[in-house]
């Protein structure tokens, strides 16, 4: 015979029926909301302290850590107070040359001051996201001196200009502006805009964003996991394998022999041997422009952080530009160039390389940036910049 009451006692304030259960006060969760934050704050700056970062001579943001904005500002955070951070897109960077045959590279060299100049270059950038990387992530560079390179490739047409209506997938999407100014090309979500936002201003986030692009192969855990090697039938050749070991502690480096790049790559030869003709842009007016607007406002912005500035602008390859675009690229240049010097911006505009020189419509191969570099120590708004003050 069951002799449980069906009906039980109430229970007393402060009494539960669960043995094992807590209640926390308002105490008490502050102080998980504490011990959380903690966490949050501290995971990011004593990783930096254990993970092996070592940038040596030339170095640069390697092709497949392109993402890495966390990386890119614990780079910025390492330069000293008499470097120059040459600052730019994939022409800073160096496309289709090796990290000895930058322009930052061959600067050293012309000015004989070994690892004075920094190549502070990402690849796939354009002013758009340049603007918010440095805005984001830049903070390593206050107070300090920048050359700053401006690409005319942006400007080249709508589309590259990110001002058509229909709909563009394009490089480094987390860093352009997610609400203001509208991006008319940009139709990302509302969650994943307000996502990225929260990551610029989330160390954890970025963080774990780090993990991710540099020993995960730029996914999480869970697609890394399921990831399948090509084959038919598929394989999931990481279903068992322990994902903490692939955590070395210590940042990768840029392959040491890189088949796509340097002069012994299939792609380090002229334009002008791949069989293209001249080509023709549709060039966006300056005032119209989305990207010069984004460049204007990353010179202001660098300025306002104690920034000394000087930028090249180009050179653009004319060479494979068809003629009846000559007249609007040089009025595009001449409003560049004006706005530069109503602004006090010291500048300077190198003309075209020889056309030997260009491996594409902006970027020099190894000889191209070693007489780029020769033609700009040469002029005297650098020379006047560079010198001691």
């Amino acid at each position: 015979m069951n002799t449980a009451p069906t009906n039980p006692l109430p229970l007393a304030p402060g009494e539960t029926r669960f043995v094992n259960a807590m209640r926390l006060g308002a105490r008490h969760w502050v102080l998980v909301a504490a011990i959380v934050l903690g966490v949050l704050a501290a995971t990011p700056w004593g990783w930096t302290r254990i993970e092996r970062f070592d940038p040596g001579p030339d170095y640069r943001i390697p092709y497949a850590l392109s993402r890495d904005y966390a990386l890119y500002a614990r780079r910025l955070e390492r330069l000293a107070s008499t470097n120059i951070a040459v600052v730019g897109d994939s022409v800073v960077w160096g496309e289709y040359v090796r990290p000895e045959g930058t322009l930052s590279h061959f600067l050293n060299q012309e000015t004989g001051v070994p690892g004075r100049f920094v190549n502070a270059g990402v690849n796939g950038l354009f002013p758009l996201a340049l603007e918010g990387l440095l805005r984001y992530y830049g903070g390593g560079l206050r107070d300090s001196r920048i050359l700053l390179h401006c690409n005319l490739l942006w400007m080249t047409s709508p589309k590259a200009d990110l001002h058509t209506p229909k709909e563009e997938r394009f490089n480094h999407a987390a860093l352009v502006p997610q609400f203001v100014p509208r991006i008319p090309c940009y139709r990302a979500d509302l969650n994943e805009r307000l996502g990225l936002v929260v990551e610029r201003n989330l160390p954890f986030a970025q963080w774990a964003n780090h993990l991710q692009i540099a020993y995960f192969g730029q996914r999480n855990i869970l697609d890394w996991t399921l990831q399948e090697d090509g084959g038919n039938p598929p394989h999931l050749p990481n279903a068992f394998r322990n994902p903490l070991a692939q955590i070395t502690l210590a940042v990768p480096d840029e392959p040491a022999d890189d088949p796509d790049r340097g002069p012994d790559s299939s792609r380090h030869k002229p334009w002008s041997t791949t069989g293209k003709g001249s080509t023709r842009f549709d060039w966006v007016a300056a005032d119209d422009s989305l990207q010069w607007a984004a460049f204007r406002r990353l010179v202001t912005l660098l300025r306002s952080r104690g920034n000394e500035v000087f930028v090249v602008v180009g050179p653009f390859n004319e060479h494979l530009m068809a003629s009846e675009n000559l007249p609007a690229f040089r009025q595009l240049r001449s409003a560049i160039e004006e706005w530069l010097t109503a602004n006090d911006v010291p500048h300077v505009l190198p003309p075209a390389l020889p056309s030997l020189l260009y491996a594409d419509a902006s970027h020099p191969l190894t000889e191209g940036y070693a007489l780029l570099a020769r033609n700009l120590v040469a002029t005297p708004a650098l020379r006047t910049w560079l010198a001691p003050r």
